[in-house]
């Protein structure tokens, strides 16, 4: 299968590293010109050269702005006001026990996962439906079916996702605009690898390796027995991206190696 995504312009939130700067790179590596985003403009920046060296001949640009705040929303869609391929990637995390997170913490989680997919979601997906032609993607997560006891709060943001992404699709009904969710299990990022960086090191072991321990322990239902890539995550993206996935909407597709022990 040969995904061409050339003349399209997608826009990945969060993407200065992790999954999100995979799905970009998968991206700009089908054609498309890719937007990069993150809050600082240095660090929008370095990613958007990484890019363009990891890429030849990548259309890239940077968008710098905290798309967590309805104003950062709005300075983008002043910027860029419409795009083909919207991927809502933006994300925070963190261990926190339910009785030890404040209301601040809940807000903050509500407005970075969620409100920043739905008003930019809200912004270009009429704009899609008007060239007939869209696709929306949100970054969900398996520990939106599979809540976390140790970050509830992170676990309710990606059940909302899933929500949101089933409801929009049903919206956009006849639209040509495609709306779905991906659930990333564990993920070997940047993220994961800082945490287990400490365990690396005590035990000697690679940090696959290392990975693969943390999965089984903390995931034991795991299928694949390890972290997944962040390409694996992002080929599903750039997939759900093309034109061949036009009968695929309103679905929660799964890159969890396994972890969520249902057959649906």
């Amino acid at each position: 299968m040969h995904i061409d995504l050339n003349g399209k312009t997608a826009l990945v939130t969060g993407s200065t590293q992790g999954i999100g700067f995979a799905i970009a790179k998968g991206l700009a590596q089908a054609g498309a010109h890719v937007i990069i985003n993150g809050r600082k403009a240095d660090v929008v920046d370095a990613a958007v050269a990484k890019l363009q060296q990891a890429v030849s001949g990548a259309k890239v640009q940077g968008l710098a702005g905290d798309l967590a705040t309805a104003e950062g929303c709005r300075q983008a869609l002043a910027s860029v006001p419409q795009v083909d391929i919207l991927v809502n990637n933006l994300g925070v995390f963190a261990l926190q026990d339910f009785f030890d997170t404040p209301d601040e913490e809940w807000e903050r989680f509500f407005q970075v996962n969620v409100m920043s997919g739905v008003r930019l979601s809200r912004a270009y997906a009429p704009k899609m439906a008007e060239r007939g032609w869209g696709r929306i993607i949100f970054i969900s997560s398996e520990s939106g079916l599979n809540i976390p006891a140790d970050m509830i709060h992170y676990g309710f943001t990606k059940t909302s996702n899933l929500s949101i992404s089933r409801g929009l699709a049903k919206r956009m009904a006849g639209t040509g605009v495609t709306v779905n969710a991906i659930l990333p299990g564990p993920t070997l990022s940047e993220g994961l690898q800082e945490m287990l960086k400490d365990d690396q090191a005590a035990s000697g072991a690679s940090l696959e390796e290392t990975a693969a321990a943390f999965v089984m322990k903390n995931r034991p239902t795991s299928i694949i027995q390890r972290a997944a890539s962040m390409e694996e995550v992002a080929n599903m993206a750039v997939y759900i991206a093309s034109p061949q996935a036009s009968a695929t909407t309103g679905a929660a597709l799964r890159v969890d190696g396994g972890v969520v022990d249902t057959i649906a």
